[in-house]
């Protein structure tokens, strides 16, 4: 009988956390809109209540955070 390879069960155990690709916002205000963000002009649009942001687009997750018709929701 061959023995198993020691390292192989080791790498097979490690586990890799997956990062969300997108944050999703709810607006409690309207379901249809275009928001701007000030400092760049860049248009981020509302639809079905949701607007949703790469994670890596750290300029638009500090505005929406900061709007208050906006809240995050939980993926």
């Amino acid at each position: 009988m061959a023995k198993p390879n020691e390292a192989s069960t080791t790498d097979e155990h490690t586990v890799i956390e997956p990062t969300p690709e997108f944050s999703t916002f709810r607006d409690t205000v309207y379901t249809s809109r275009v928001l701007i963000v000030p400092e760049t002009g860049r248009a981020l649009a509302v639809a079905m209540g949701q607007v949703q942001v790469k994670t890596t687009d750290v300029e638009a997750i500090t505005f929406l955070k900061s709007h208050p018709d906006l809240q995050p929701l939980k993926e």
